[in-house]
């Protein structure tokens, strides 16, 4: 039987359950706690979509806006510094739970979350990766621009960035 995915904006009250499969898809330095990702969805809802299998919750992607065309770390722990008409949006996070990984979804998430922007009209999507994961990145359209300054989780990270038009880039 073929299953149907759908792709749609996260509600308020699946923030516990977004909590848990962050926790699950990432290592516990690198993970969101329960506490950050409940004050995310209400500080910046609109930037949280999430992927349903069969009425099922089986990941998300998440992200602030800013005006840099870089992801510094300190928009991980502080949502004040989201600007909700930021010329570009972040990615915090890209998470698919284990057992519904290699089956495209992950790619539908980032497709739609650039797509969002695009509407928005964003001047990109910019996020950081570990070095395995540029192909899967560059496949979605972004470019690696150079080692990030970023230490989150005590990690070594790239930036990577999608620019929409000619926008200037700082």
């Amino acid at each position: 039987m073929e299953k149907t995915l759908m792709i749609r904006n996260a509600r308020q009250e699946e923030g516990p359950l977004l909590a848990r499969i962050e926790s699950i898809c990432f290592p516990p330095a690198e993970a969101a706690t329960k506490e950050a990702i409940l004050e995310r969805l209400s500080a910046f809802p609109e930037n949280f979509l999430v992927a349903e299998m069969d009425g099922e919750v089986v990941g998300f992607i998440n992200g602030a806006n800013t005006d840099q065309p870089y992801l510094p770390d300190e928009m991980y722990h502080d949502v004040s510094l989201h600007i909700p008409d930021g010329a570009y949006q972040t990615v915090f996070g890209l998470n698919v739970l284990p057992e519904y990984r290699r089956q495209g979804i992950a790619g539908k998430l980032v497709k739609e979350y650039i797509d969002l922007a695009k509407e928005r009209g964003r001047a990109g999507v910019i996020l950081t990766c570990k070095d395995h994961l540029i192909p899967f990145y560059e496949k979605a359209g972004l470019v690696r621009f150079g080692m990030s300054d970023s230490t989150h989780g005590g990690q070594s990270w790239n930036d990577m960035r999608i620019l929409f038009g000619s926008q200037p880039v700082a």
